[in-house]
């Protein structure tokens, strides 16, 4: 199986702080990972560093073959990062985003990747729209359209069930599946932990900036739980408030 993605001893400083410590992982084409951790836990630090938005204080990250740092416009255009929260165009409608997104990355016939996403996405009837005019549900799956439009070989979604109702995540969800399916590789930032359990092929659950836990969700709960019947959520409790000792990777300071 070919690496969408690969980490190795990923370390980002801000002064003597480490917001990231050695962090380690990689993700198949064709998978999904869950990254989780506790506020604060270098999440967010570690997920920019992926999408080329801050380069790493040490260590290699590999996006399809080609390393960050010595090639970052070609390992950032097989990326799609989908932030936590939209930012979008004031003065573009829905589909002079999609228009212009397509054209910062060459996309030749962007109508024809455009108007299936909007039919997936559920924006056909709103591509005249302004940003003012949508819901905040909307706001972000129009960011998500934006990241789709080029068909990027990596997606990376931090919290993407935010502001969408039962129906919009039911089809968010199939829209994961969907990239998966289609041999995309994916990581999923989310304190909803159902969600990572029921999508994600394998997890890393990190620290104070370390990893301290890695593997399919049933390998977790047997390592740290020593049982299968225990949620993801009760797993995750359990390996970072201290309450079991064993961990594997970085571990905690």
């Amino acid at each position: 199986m070919k690496k969408g993605i690969e980490v190795t001893n990923l370390t980002k400083l801000y002064g003597d702080f480490a917001a990231v410590r050695a962090l380690t992982f990689s993700v198949d084409e064709g998978s999904v990972l869950g990254l989780v951790g506790p506020n604060g836990a270098g999440k967010t630090t570690t997920l920019r560093a992926l999408a080329g938005i801050h380069p790493p204080t040490e260590g290699s990250i590999w996006v399809g073959g080609v390393n960050m740092t010595v090639d970052p416009v070609a390992a950032k255009r097989q990326i799609a990062f989908m932030a936590d929260e939209p930012r979008l165009f004031e003065y573009l409608t829905v589909e002079e985003h999609l228009q212009f997104v397509a054209r910062i990355y060459g996309v030749s016939g962007w109508k024809s990747e455009a108007d299936p996403l909007l039919e997936e996405l559920e924006l056909a009837d709103r591509r005249r729209s302004l940003p003012s005019e949508l819901s905040r549900g909307m706001k972000q799956k129009l960011m998500i359209a934006c990241g789709l439009i080029h068909r990027p070989k990596v997606l990376i979604f931090d919290e993407p069930l935010t502001g969408l109702d039962p129906l919009g995540i039911r089809r968010m969800k199939d829209t994961i599946r969907k990239r998966s399916d289609e041999g995309a590789a994916m990581i999923i930032s989310s304190h909803l932990l159902h969600l990572v359990e029921e999508l994600c092929h394998q997890v890393v659950i990190i620290h104070r900036g370390a990893k301290v836990a890695e593997g399919t969700t049933s390998d977790l709960k047997r390592m740290f739980g020593r049982t299968s019947d225990l949620t993801l959520e009760e797993t995750f409790i359990r390996i970072t408030s201290g309450g079991d000792s064993t961990s594997t990777g970085g571990g905690d300071e």
